[in-house]
């Protein structure tokens, strides 16, 4: 059963470090968000992983919302 990421929360520079997955009431560190998605356990979002050597990330799936992005669930 796959979950969906629901909040995001950030540290003070801006960076993702925790998202909620639908059905749980705590944040799941981004890292191991990353290992779920790489098994295909979180439907709505992806990790991204650069060749160049920067830093690799969770990214929610384009759907020109801008509403449901890590960056602005994290704002509220």
């Amino acid at each position: 059963m796959s979950k969906k990421v629901v909040d995001a929360k950030q540290d003070s520079k801006g960076n993702i470090t925790a998202v909620k997955l639908s059905g749980n009431s705590s944040y799941t560190p981004v890292e191991t968000a990353m290992k779920m998605a790489d098994k295909g356990q979180i439907e709505n979002a992806h990790s991204v992983r650069p060749k160049n050597g920067t830093k690799s990330h969770l990214r929610t799936n384009p759907d020109n919302q801008k509403g449901n992005n890590l960056d602005e669930m994290a704002k509220d």
